[in-house]
């Protein structure tokens, strides 16, 4: 993951503070089930924080794509690449308004969108990072589909 974002960049770094936050200052109590994190990072400020959320949102997206997880079609292409990213990006930023004590302001889905769209193109345009990641889950061997359709193409062509 420091390939692509470093531990110092802003995406690291909120994602560092909300884990930070949902790890320590909640109230656990012996009968809370593990599953329920009650989220305080957000109690303090008076709205919701949509660049803290946005840049968590594209860290989350690459974490979760460089761990295949719910990815069954590797991206062969840039675009589709991002796409992918985008949409992992959109699910946190669901997952977080719907989490948050705070209301969004006018407009503030939108412009959350918007910053995680604009830092996941960031980390693709920086040198070769969008092809590094697109041989992330690429397979190395042809598929046995594959060899198998190239075998009966050439007895076709007899």
């Amino acid at each position: 993951m420091d390939n692509f974002l470093a531990p110092h960049s802003t995406e690291a770094v909120a994602h560092s503070r909300l884990r930070y936050a949902v790890l320590h200052s909640q109230t656990r109590l012996p009968f809370d089930f593990p599953s329920e994190d009650w989220l305080d990072w957000d109690i303090s400020r008076p709205s919701f924080d949509e660049s803290l959320v946005a840049h968590c949102a594209s860290y989350h997206a690459f974490d979760r794509y460089l761990s295949g997880e719910d990815l069954f079609i590797p991206p062969r292409f840039p675009s589709e690449l991002e796409r992918v990213l985008r949409r992992h990006a959109y699910d946190s930023i669901h997952n977080a308004i719907s989490r948050s004590r705070q209301t969004l302001k006018t407009g503030g889905y939108s412009r959350t969108c918007h910053l995680a769209e604009q830092s996941i193109r960031s980390v693709l345009n920086t040198e070769d990072n969008a092809r590094r990641l697109l041989a992330w889950h690429r397979p190395n061997t042809p598929s046995p589909v594959t060899v198998d359709m190239a075998r009966t193409v050439s007895v076709i062509q007899v």
